[in-house]
This record gives C-alpha cells, structure tokens and sequence, in this order.
C-alpha cells in the first residue's frame, strides 16, 4: 500500500468528515465539490472500503468511516503542529509544565501522551500531581488540569476529553461464591463496595435507554478512594461499579468479570482545563490533542 499515495486522501476525508459536507470541505481546502468527491472515491477504492453513506439527510461515515477518523484526525492534527511549528518564529517552549491528571490516567493514557510530548518538545520539563479532587490551577501553580465529573463554576477554559461510564465487576472466584446475578434486586444479597458517589442509592441506566433506575444497596465494605475499590475488588471482596476503561484490561485477562452487563451506572465526562482565554500556546494545546488520543484509544475497544 502506497502510503505516500493515499496519505492526502486521508487528510481531505478528514476534513469531510468532521465539517459533514462535500461542499464545506471544497470551501475550506479551496476544491470543486466534484474534486473533493473524487478523491473520496479514490481513497475508498485504495482501501477498498466504503467509508462514507450518502442519503437525503446528508452524510454519515460507516463503521470503516469512523474508525479511519478516529486515526485519521490525529494525524491531521499532528502535520497542522508539525507545520505550524516549522512556520512559528517564536522560540522552542521551555520551562517547567505542571499538570494534575486523576488516578488511573498515568499508565495508558498520561505516560504515552507525556512521552512524546517530551519528544517534541525537549526543553520542557513535566510536572504531574496525581489527585483524583479538583484542583485550582491558580492555587496550586498549574498550567493545565485533567478532571473527571461535574465541573465547579470557575473562569477557567475547559475542552472535553471524552466520556466513560461505570459498569458492574467482580473477580470470577467471588462469582462463583456468592452465585450468579440475574437481575437488579440480586444486588441486596451480595457484597457490594461503594463509594461516596455510590453509596446506599445508586442512579443505573439500562443500555441504549436514557431511563434513569436508582436502587438501594446493603455495601458491605465502604472507600473514598478509586484506587482501593478497584484492588477490594481484584481481591474478591465483592461486587462494585467501576469505570469501564479502567476495568478493561482486567476484564481482557479474565482477572475481573463484567456482571448484569445490561445495566451500567453513571457517565463520567473528562475534561481539559486550561487558563487561556483565546489563543493557547502550542503546547499547551499540542498536550490536550495527545491526552485526547490516548483516552480514545484507551476506549475504543470496549
């Protein structure tokens, strides 16, 4: 495959893509509708794929649509940096960067996203607070914040990350102790582990449904912290909801097991919080774009 070849097809897929419009697209790359359509045609007969549905009510990317602009969107973003960086006269950012990320973001998500952020941009040095509160960028001297839930009335910028949601898990031996669970009301019989945002009333949502279920739980064991719940449940002590990207590759190697799986608890949104009102500098937001990558993949395959 000619990567060379097809890799300006992809960039303008991605541009049709995300503006959802052939004409758009042509606006904006300064193309004919006919030229930008082309080359979409060209691109899916390279991959042999079709990667775009025309109907009455627009566009809509099929299976092998999304997948190539959750990949594709980066690389754009990436030549845009790359470009930009080439083009800018402003000297190499240097200095110390801190950040405060929450627990469980570091070893898929904030370790490879800080590694080639290293890589572009060497004369930064990273700081990185681990804390699962929210945390004033002011206050605590930060440049930038990841932060997972509500967001509190502050002037600070936030750009979303992405979303997860809480599922049921337990370790297989615990299952095969406490019985197997068929339905909602099973849960007052079994362990279950709360924390304070899961504690004596839970808000569940069946899949595919916007219904919002609360249930009462008898938990056996209580924490505050996210750390401690997911190692009480890799330790058999019973059933808890846990964030789905953070459970899932227990669940890959069969450490955990996923339960009432038709049934998950509340989303949690992550957010990018920075200070800058209009124009970020370029690696502030060069970081945002490699956190986002990351979660993504961390994501995709659940």
């Amino acid at each position: 495959m000619n990567t060379v070849k097809i890799a300006p097809l992809l960039l303008v897929f991605v541009e049709v893509a995300q503006l959802g419009s052939f004409t758009q697209a042509g606006k904006k790359l300064n193309l004919s509708k006919s030229a930008i359509s082309q080359q979409i045609k060209r691109l899916e007969e390279e991959l042999n794929a079709q990667l775009i549905s025309r109907n009455s009510r627009g566009l809509t990317l099929t299976p092998a649509g999304e997948m190539l602009l959750s990949k594709g969107a980066f690389l754009s973003e990436h030549l845009f940096n790359t470009l930009q960086d080439v083009n800018t006269e402003k000297e190499q950012p240097s200095g110390v960067f801190r950040v405060s990320i929450p627990p469980f973001f570091e070893r898929n998500i904030l370790v490879p996203a800080l590694k080639q952020f290293c890589l572009e941009y060497p004369l930064i040095k990273p700081e990185v607070l681990v804390s699962g509160r929210w945390q004033d960028l002011i206050h605590n001297h930060l440049d930038a914040a990841i932060f997972g839930g509500k967001l509190k009335d502050s002037e600070y910028k936030a750009q979303s990350i992405g979303r997860v949601r809480d599922v049921f898990c337990c370790t297989p031996n615990y299952m095969n102790q406490a019985g197997a669970l068929h339905q909602l009301a099973d849960i007052e019989q079994q362990s279950f582990i709360a924390t304070p945002w899961q504690k004596d009333a839970i808000k569940l949502y069946r899949v595919n449904h916007e219904a919002e279920i609360t249930i009462k739980t008898n938990h056996q064991y209580f924490t505050n912290s996210l750390s401690t719940l997911v190692d009480m449940t890799m330790a058999g002590m019973g059933l808890a909801l846990i964030p789905e990207f953070i459970a899932h590759h227990e669940l890959r190697q069969g450490r955990l097991i996923r339960v009432l799986p038709d049934y998950h608890g509340q989303d949690w949104h992550f957010y990018y919080l920075h200070r800058y009102s209009h124009s970020k500098p370029i690696h502030v937001e060069r970081f945002y774009s490699l956190i986002k990558h990351f979660f993504s993949i961390a994501n995709e395959n659940l």
